[in-house]
């Protein structure tokens, strides 16, 4: 492993702008110190934006991601600011969720990823969405996302 396993970042520590489309938002890795041990690593967005396709009204969402990281852990400024470009991006829940846990999951080449997007009800409809790339890896604490189901008044 380098010395200085953040050299290479453009992201961290230096004024960046928020990407106006995830397809132009640049996720940033370094290289795992820990990468002789598995573990879980999570991030919570409890205020995720984007926009509906049709409408262009914003819909709002609390994301939970779980990552297994091999070689490579995904730098947390760059994951914000790619987050942060759905804000003005149109896509149906589907789409937002799984390209999300996708993209993170195939940057860093994490040996096992999760993410679970709860959104806040639209039309009177609240929609979940679950992804992960496979089978939950033994041994890993890996612990319950912790969202409750949407219950609105009752």
């Amino acid at each position: 492993m380098s010395e200085n396993i953040y050299q290479n970042l453009k992201q961290l520590g230096a004024n960046t702008e928020l990407p106006s489309d995830p397809s132009e938002a640049e996720l940033e890795r370094v290289q795992n110190p820990q990468a002789d041990t598995d573990y879980n690593v999570r991030f919570v967005a409890p205020e995720f934006t984007s926009l509906c396709p049709m409408t262009g009204q914003p819909d709002f969402a609390h994301l939970v991601i779980d990552y297994v990281p091999g070689e490579w852990l995904v730098e947390s400024k760059s994951l914000k600011l790619f987050l942060g470009s759905f804000r003005n991006h149109g896509a149906f829940h589907e789409d937002c969720t799984v390209t999300i846990g996708r993209r993170i999951a195939e940057f860093t080449e994490a040996k096992w990823l999760r993410i679970g997007g709860y959104w806040y009800p639209r039309g009177g409809i609240p929609i979940d969405v679950f992804w992960q790339t496979g089978e939950m890896p033994k041994g890993v604490w890996i612990p319950d996302q912790g969202v409750p189901p949407y219950r609105g008044r009752g």
